[in-house]
């Protein structure tokens, strides 16, 4: 399985962003997702994860009602729109997946899979 991230960039305080992950292989339905990032000197932290079915969903205290995770397993993609967003969101953001588990997965080290990060930057 490989897991490629892509969407990162510059934008300003507010602004937007949407991150995708293709998948390759065609189990895609079988993983559930995550998004995690890592900003200079912190640990890894899980921002969202989602449910192979897409059913069920989790947002870390610090993103929720701005980031919205999301799936097609048709495309064999994840999504993370980030709306609203603040310096502190800065980061490499990474999309993960796994098999295990029933719903979603929020520990680094329950994810088997990794894509390569995209780095996402916030002026102020």
């Amino acid at each position: 399985v490989q897991l490629q991230a892509s969407g990162g960039g510059l934008v300003q305080a507010g602004g937007s962003l949407r991150l995708s992950c293709a998948v390759s292989g065609r189990t895609f339905s079988t993983y559930a997702m995550g998004w995690f990032r890592q900003a200079p000197g912190k640990e890894r932290e899980c921002v969202a994860a989602i449910s192979r079915s897409g059913g069920s969903t989790y947002y870390a205290d610090s993103v929720k009602g701005r980031f919205t995770i999301s799936r097609d397993n048709a495309k064999n993609t994840v999504y993370l729109q980030m709306n609203s967003l603040k310096p502190e969101d800065t980061a490499v953001y990474f999309c993960a997946a796994t098999k295990s588990g029933s719903y979603y997965n929020t520990r680094s080290e329950d994810y088997n899979y990794w894509g390569q990060g995209t780095e996402v930057t916030v002026s102020s």
